[in-house]
Parts: structure tokens; sequence; C-alpha cells
């Protein structure tokens, strides 16, 4: 009961700030007219008047002197709603603004206030596109008052991340920057770092990054010969059959051997059984990762091979993700699948999830088209409140209810025939697809009806601006793979608008969905192209039984419809089944988050601890002072070396051993939540069982890099060129790389595993 009190009062205390925030605005739009007369020096310093001493004395009258030097600058005066989301942003909010409402200019006028306050600001996107473009289009509002702003994007070196990092406001990928923050946590000379400390984060599509991808983990490896896995194995496995060798979770997330499978293996392997110790933790492994390889990894869906490598598909945004990977042995195994060169594999060095990162962020808020529905995930994790921005114009799309048909393939036909009508009309149509085998099948069966397709995903998403912005041009069929962080509006007739008012006249953009998503925020996402500013627009979603979203939600459960002749099923009964269904699946993530969460942070708790002692013996002489107490003897040889090489020695010899043993750290604890459900068989709780080890072994990572350290300092030679550590074995890696671990590979693999690739819209 006290819970649900305290939960509707922080409801009520969001409803008083918004009031707040509307009477902000309004007094803010009365003031425009008079400071629309100050100069542009004279408007600066207004602005620089009133963020005095890091504070807002005067939240209207700066909320309007944004507003005139937008115009001035841009040559966008903004609305009030956007003058609202600003308010709510600067006080630590969370913004939903639908699609098209301007969260671009919301966004620099917020992080130019933080800056005038004398904070630092991370406006993190989704990709290098857009850290670039938002970053040279806002320019001449943020310089205006006096502020620098920059760019992180994946080509630059180290000397132009610092000039960048130096900058009041910096643009950059999330991804980029987690990289960044551990390539700085390996070098050995704080100059050498590149990032300077943020006091905000302002995250763009903040349910994507916090929410959706918060546990997707940025590693950074070093070189070391990888664990062959081609040769036999790959060609043993390649000859395994479903259901005969080997058997699939009705999730398709898990694959097995059978009985059969195993002896077939040991027998073409020559082995007497994989599951001797010999074998167990080795053969047995490799075979395990060519078997997921072959079964579960589906070339166009899960990756594609491109100029002889395999790269990864972002299932959350429809992308090449350039930067990830699997875990070396699936990696490789897929490479091997494919007959590819395998790449080396490597030794994790430090590794950080996106919401660690968060954490490292003394403040955090973001914008986003949909975060009410992840309110609670908002809360729980970050602590941070979302705001609601009404539309600047009524909305005006139609959301249609769904078409549910039994099967996919009687789905995937009505998906061609409603394109086919919508399109004959002239009206412009956005498909959502789920993956690119998906996008491809329907280009295809659309452009045997003679409808030419603009297809945007993973393989061609460089044309991703161009293809977005003519997506709203008289009679054009676009078919996307993930709209969610595309980060163009789509405008009715054309990018220039030429033919808005014919469009409209149409009906405006009409948005087709080809299958419910695994959360309603994602549905909204698509739908949110449609109906911008006040246009008209249609939104209609495809279903079928048979779609993974229910195929998974509705597990165990039976349910019996009478189609019509072309397995359209009309039944409200079955529309709600769907929409349980769908809540299913949203709940099971929510609690996969939850749980993860659990198990990364306390992970989090012990990287603060280690950051914090790496920070001391970077920064301080603190190295020299305890490796010369341990070994007063060998200090004593050194004392005539200059103070500055013997220090610079001292942290190298730390440094290296305390970077050593946390990547130890990492790897035993990877291991131990591999095998730790395994507790449960014991009547043990997994994660407590978890925390108790995490906690044990951590205990002795400092003490033990502080002996080999000692260890290292008594037998490595130092001189005026500093300690020779390559000549004891111990140099750093000779290369590096920063990649994403994709964990759960066949997240949001809509409905192509069920409904077979060859055949989606025959």
């Amino acid at each position: 009961m006290a819970f649900n009190w305290f939960w509707k009062a922080m409801g009520a205390q969001q409803s008083r700030n918004q009031k707040r925030s509307v009477a902000i605005v309004e007094d803010a739009s009365a003031r425009t007219a008079e400071l629309s007369h100050l100069d542009d020096a004279a408007l600066a310093q207004r602005a620089r008047d009133l963020t005095a001493g890091g504070t807002l004395s005067d939240p209207a009258e700066f909320l309007a002197v944004l507003g005139v030097a937008s115009e001035r600058t841009l040559g966008l005066a903004p609305f009030p709603v956007q003058s609202q989301a600003v308010l709510r942003l600067l006080e630590g909010d969370v913004i939903q603004m639908a699609t098209g409402e301007g969260k671009t200019l919301v966004g620099a006028m917020a992080a130019t206030g933080f800056g005038l306050m004398g904070k630092r600001v991370h406006l993190i996107t989704i990709n290098d596109y857009l850290a670039g473009r938002d970053a040279e289009w806002m320019q001449p509002l943020v310089s205006f008052f006096g502020l620098s702003v920059g760019a992180i994007t994946e080509k630059l070196g180290p000397e132009e991340r610092r000039r960048v990092y130096a900058s009041d406001v910096i643009y950059g990928p999330v991804n980029e920057i987690g990289f960044d923050v551990l390539r700085d946590q390996q070098v050995t000379r704080r100059r050498d770092a590149v990032q300077a400390p943020a006091d905000v984060a302002l995250v763009d599509e903040a349910d994507s990054v916090l929410v959706d991808e918060a546990l997707v983990p940025l590693v950074l490896a070093g070189s070391q010969p990888g664990v062959e896995t081609t040769g036999k194995i790959t060609e043993v496995v390649r000859t395994l059959r479903e259901t005969e060798h080997y058997s699939i979770d009705d999730d398709r997330r898990n694959v097995f051997l059978t009985d059969a499978g195993a002896t077939r293996v040991e027998g073409a392997l020559g082995i007497s059984s994989l599951y001797d110790d010999e074998h167990i933790g080795t053969t047995l492994v490799r075979v395990n990762l060519a078997l997921h390889a072959k079964a579960l990894l589906i070339r166009d869906i899960h990756y594609l091979v491109d100029d002889g490598k395999v790269a990864l598909i972002d299932a959350s945004r429809g992308r090449v993700a350039d930067l990830q990977r699997w875990p070396d042995g699936l990696q490789a195994a897929v490479e091997a699948k494919e007959g590819l060169d395998v790449t080396e594999g490597g030794r994790i060095l430090d590794t950080i999830t996106l919401q660690a990162l968060m954490r490292r962020y003394p403040m955090v808020c973001g914008m986003t088209g949909t975060a009410v529905e992840a309110t609670d995930q908002l809360r729980q994790f970050y602590g941070l409140h979302v705001s609601e921005i009404e539309r600047n114009k009524e909305l005006q799309r139609f959301d249609e209810a769904d078409r549910i048909y039994a099967t996919a393939a009687e789905k995937n036909r009505a998906i061609v025939e409603e394109i086919t009508l919508l399109h004959t009309n002239g009206q412009p149509v956005l498909v959502g697809t789920h993956d690119v085998a998906e996008s491809e099948a329907l280009a295809e069966a659309l452009s045997e009806r003679g409808i030419e397709v603009n297809v945007l995903n993973a393989k061609n998403d460089a044309e991703e601006a161009r293809i977005v912005a003519e997506a709203g041009d008289l009679g054009r069929v676009t078919v996307s793979t993930q709209m969610a962080g595309r980060g163009t509006d789509i405008r009715l007739g054309g990018a220039d608008e030429r033919d808005h008012d014919g469009v409209a006249t149409l009906g405006g953009l009409a948005v087709i969905g080809t299958s419910r998503h695994r959360t309603v925020r994602l549905d909204n996402q698509l739908r949110g192209r449609a109906g911008r500013q006040g246009d008209p627009g249609l939104s209609l979603f495809f279903v079928s039984l048979e779609d993974d979203v229910v195929v998974s939600g509705g597990s165990g459960e039976s349910i019996t419809a009478q189609p019509d002749e072309l397995g359209r099923i009309t039944s409200n009964r079955i529309a709600n089944f769907v929409a349980h269904c769908q809540r299913v699946t949203e709940g099971q993530l929510l609690e996969i988050h939850a749980q993860t969460w659990k198990y990364n942070q306390l992970l989090a708790d012990q990287r603060d601890i280690f950051d914090e002692r790496r920070a001391r013996l970077l920064d301080t002489p603190l190295a020299w002072e305890e490796l010369s107490q341990r070994a007063p003897e060998k200090a004593s040889t050194l004392s005539e070396l200059d103070e500055g090489v013997r220090e610079q020695a001292a942290r190298d010899i730390m440094l290296f051993h305390l970077d050593n043993e946390w990547a130890e750290h990492l790897a035993v604890m990877d291991d131990v939540r591999e095998s730790i459900h395994l507790r449960a068989i014991a009547r043990e709780t997994p994660i407590d069982e978890y925390h108790r080890i995490a906690v044990r072994e951590f205990k002795s990572v400092a003490q033990r890099a502080v002996d080999e350290a000692v260890e290292t300092f008594n037998t490595v030679l130092i001189d005026d060129a500093g300690a020779h550590l390559a000549d004891n074995g111990l140099a750093r890696p000779s290369a590096t790389w920063t990649y994403m671990v994709s964990d759960n590979p066949l997240a949001g693999s809509g409905n192509s595993v069920v409904s077979g690739i060859g055949n989606l819209f025959r």
C-alpha cells in the first residue's frame, strides 16, 4: 500500500512540474519581443548573466533568450512545446516528444544551457552520421554564446579526439564514447588519455540507449592467438541433421546434440566420448559453437557476409553493426561455417556495459519519441523521471486495428495486396520489417507487381538519410528494417515538400508493420513516422499466429479461431490474445533486464573501486611510494635516476599488473556467469552465489597486483629509459581492438525463422 502511495505521489509531483513548465514557457513567450531588440553581444551576455554561478536564475527569460538566438542563427523559432522540453531536460528528465517535433533543436538548446552553467555536455547519439550532422547543424546556435562544439566519430585519431573532448558540447555516438573510456583505462600516462571529464549525458533515443541496449557490453580486446575452430569439427557438424542429430528449443535460442548426434561426431573425430574430461572443455565446446553457428545463426538475418568478412546485423536498428561481434569462439565458428578466414582471437582487456557507462555521469537526461512505455525501467535502473511533451499540432494519424491472419504465408500475401492498393492511389508507403531477408523478399514480391521499391536495410544503410528523406514522396514505396533511431524526418511530398498538399490529400504517409515487435514501444516508434506536425497519416500492423511474438508470448497456450477464405481472423478474442502475447514478451524482456542488471551491478561497483585505484596510481607518486616501501633495497639502487623516470617506471609496473588482474577477474566472472545456473540444482540461489564468488575473487585482485608488481620491480631492468617490461615478457598487447558483444544473437529475429526465408512473400 505504501509502495503505491509513493508512486502516486511521484506522479503528482511530475504533473505539478509539467504545469510549472507550461507557465514558465508562457512567460518566456511574452518576453521574446523585448529581447529581440538586443544586439548579438547583449543577448549573449544576458544568457551568461542568467546562468552565472552554475544555476538558472530566471528560466523564463533564459528560454526567451535561447529562442531569439535560435531564430537568428538557425532560422528556427522554437515552438512553445520545444521550450517546455528544454526546461524539463535542464531539470534532469527524460522527455517524450513525437517524431518530427524537433528534438534536434531541443537537444542543442538544452546543451547550450548546461554549457553556460559551466557543465561539459556529451550529447549522445545513436551513430556517427547523426553526431556529425547535428554538431554541424547546431554549431551556430552553440557558438553564438561563446561555447565550443565538436563531434566524435569513428575516423578521428587521438589528437583530434582530445581537441573535441575539450569542447563544451560534444556530440558522439554512444559506442565511440564508451570505447574511449575503455582505451583511456589502459593508458600509463595521463597525457595519453583523450577524454576530459563530462558533467552531463544528454541522450538522444534515450529508451534505446538506456533500456534496449543498456546491457550490451562494449569490449576492448588485445592481440592473443585464438583457439583453432576450423577444420574437421566444422565439416562434421555441417553433415548433422535436425531432429536426428540435434534438437532446437521452441524459442530457437538453444541447440542440443542428441545421442545419435554425439555418436556421429565422436566417430568422425575418432574419440571415445565428447564428455570425457579431456574433451569436455575443448572439443565439446567447439562442437557446440559450430552447431550453434549452423543451426541458429542465419545469414541475412543475424549477419551478412561482405567482402569476405562476417558483419553482424544490429537487430534493434536494422543496420550493420560495424564494431560488433560475438564472443570469439562463436564468431570464429560462423566464419568457419561460411568458409572464410578465421579471425585471430584475443584476450578481453576490459569491458563496460552502456548502463555502467551512463553511471559515470553526474547527471543523465534524454529525449525520445517513446519514453512513457519505458517509464518503469528508466525509474528502476536510473532514477529518472519521464515528462511527456504535447505535440505542437494535434495528431491527425489514423491507427487502424491490427489485421490478423492464421499463417505467415497468408499474412504476407495480404501485405503485398495492401501495399499494391495504396500505391495504386499514389499514397507513399513505409513498410517496417524485422530483418534483411524479410525486407528483400518483400521488395522482390513488390517488384514482380511492377512496383519500384526503395530498400533500407543493413546492406545499404550508407544511403539511409536520402532514402528516409524521400519516403514521403508521391507514389514512393520504402521498405526498411527497424526505423528506430533513423534520425531523419519524413516530410510529405519529399525532402523539399514540393508535393506536400497532394500527398496530404491522399491521406499522407501510410506506415505498415509486417508484424508486432516484442514491445509496444518499438511498434510506436514505427507508427510515429506518420502524422508528423499535424499531417494526415495511416498506421497498420499485420500479424499472424505464426509470428515470433505470438509463438513466444503464447507458449503453452492453445487458441482456436475460424479464419475467412483469405486466412484473416476478425475475432476480438484473438486480437486480445495477440496483445496478451506481446505483454508477455515485454514482461520477459523486463525480467531478463532486471536479472542481468543484478549480475552486472556488483561488477559495476567493483569497477568503480578499480577505477579509483587506477586513477591514484596514474595521477600521483603512489606507485613509487608503495614499491619502494615493499622493496627498499631495489629502490635504493635507483636513487641516481631522475625522479620522474623512477615514478613512471613504478607506475608502468603497477598499472600493468593491476590491468592484468582486472582482465583476469573479468574472465573468471564470465566463466562463473556461464555456469551459475547449475547452482540452482544444488538448491542454491544463483544470483546470491554469483555475488558471493564475485566478492571473494575481487578481494584478492588488488593484493595480487601489488605482489606481482613487487616481484617485477625486483627483477626487471630499470634505467633512464624506464622499466623494460617487454624483456620480461610483460609487454602490453601489440594491437588492440574494440567491439560490442551481441550476447543474445537471436533477439528480434522477426518471423523469418518460422516462415522460411525463401517463401516469405510468395
